[in-house]
């Protein structure tokens, strides 16, 4: 079986999705750089790949990494080598998973639950200037559902708002998997000197946020967190706490739009907008394919040998329409289908999502919101002339350009 040479221009992924799938549930993969990789893409197998023991999330388990023959630059290496949970394992995950879940408490989300509803009724009103100013069409991604979770994630880490848009910015260049060493390498370390900046005006100025907790929780004990650690936490929630929720937001939209019939059963009571974020978690996941995981042993999935070392794609674009685990009728967006939906869009075992609640309130509340003031908001242009993501990471448009309606 030759491998599957993934495109580092992204683009719509559920056509080679389904031709992987005829082919098994794990498959050979050339990664940007002619890296040889591997991708679990059906259900089942990713299931059990993303919690098995041996499989290890640390940079020194990936072999040609460890050996020298990944050139800085390479578009995927801050996925391998940033310090943070995303990238430790055992004790060492375990002690910063616990530092950060603080914020993320049942009780501490629900008490966002206001501010969120005020965010959001704000932006719906920008939203409905900038749709007037541009003669009825405004891009719904760029006016709402970009910055709605990037103002929540910043407020709980304390991050002025003067830094939204160019972390915004930078984090897209951080998941893009098309772009050129150079360009990376800058993208890096202006992102590490925004974040170091942040951490610095907490540090003079503490507040009642997460970094000035992770802070606090350094000095008293200054084995707790490093600086790399700090600076790699705030990276991981800054990208992973705006760029999956708004491609949620977004993925929904344009599915609710070009499925008026599923949009009716919600807004006629026979489903709800939590069924409309589940269904577009499996149908349409924000996240296609998440670097890294490494075998710790050579180790078979499904009948496939993934070697001992070997970097793997967690597939979740691929897992939420693998027929075998959704049906013959996975293809299809169906709301209804949520209460009894299995998908694995926010991960599964040790490394499952913290923000897994607060992503999920966001795009509730958006949504909901979204089409109760606009309910014949549709799209401006046709699903096959939008912009795809220049990533098979992330999973989404560039753009949403949108009509209100009356």
């Amino acid at each position: 079986m030759s491998p599957h040479r993934m495109d580092p221009a992204g683009g719509c992924p559920h056509a080679d999705n389904a031709r992987l799938l005829a082919r098994g549930a794990v498959t050979p993969v050339v990664l940007p750089g002619d890296i040889a990789g591997m991708a679990v893409l059906g259900h089942d197998a990713l299931k059990e790949f993303l919690a098995h023991p041996d499989v290890a999330k640390g940079a020194e388990h990936f072999t040609e990494l460890r050996e020298g023959r990944i050139a800085d630059g390479w578009p995927l290496k801050t996925f391998a080598t940033v310090q943070g949970m995303t990238t430790a394992d055992g004790a060492n995950h375990r002690r910063l998973r616990v530092l950060v879940s603080k914020a993320f408490t049942a009780r501490r989300v629900e008490e966002l639950r206001p501010r969120i509803e005020t965010v959001t009724a704000s932006l719906l009103d920008g939203l409905e200037a900038a749709a007037a100013d541009g003669d009825g069409v405004t891009d719904l991604r760029r006016h709402f559902a970009m910055p709605l979770p990037m103002g929540v994630i910043c407020e709980l880490l304390g991050v002025d708002p003067e830094h939204h848009e160019r972390l915004h910015h930078l984090s897209n260049q951080v998941v893009a998997t098309d772009i050129g060493p150079e360009e990376a390498m800058a993208a890096n370390r202006e992102l590490v000197a925004v974040l170091t900046a942040v951490a610095t005006a907490r540090m003079a100025d503490p507040g009642d946020d997460l970094t000035s907790a992770l802070i606090a929780a350094r000095e008293e004990d200054g084995d707790r967190l490093s600086e790399h650690e700090l600076i790699g936490t705030l990276l991981l929630m800054i990208i992973a706490g705006h760029e999956t929720t708004l491609n949620l937001i977004t993925n929904a939209v344009r599915a609710l739009c070009a499925h008026r019939d599923q949009l009716a059963l919600v807004q006629d009571g026979k489903a709800s907008w939590a069924d409309v974020v589940e269904e577009t978690l499996r149908w349409d996941s924000p996240v296609s394919y998440f670097p890294f995981r490494y075998p710790t042993k050579d180790l078979t999935v499904d009948g496939t040998v993934i070697p001992k070392g070997t970097p793997v794609l967690a597939g979740y674009s691929a897992a939420g329409r693998d027929k075998s685990a959704h049906g013959e009728e996975a293809d299809r967006f169906d709301v209804s289908r949520a209460s009894e939906a299995r998908h694995l869009s926010l991960g599964h075992g040790p490394h499952y999502c913290l923000g897994a609640p607060l992503a999920r309130m966001e795009a509730t509340i958006a949504l909901e919101r979204l089409f109760a003031r606009f309910p014949g908001l549709d799209l401006a242009l046709p699903e096959p002339e939008l912009t795809r993501h220049a990533s098979f990471v992330g999973n989404s448009v560039q753009e949403l350009p949108v009509r209100l309606g009356a």
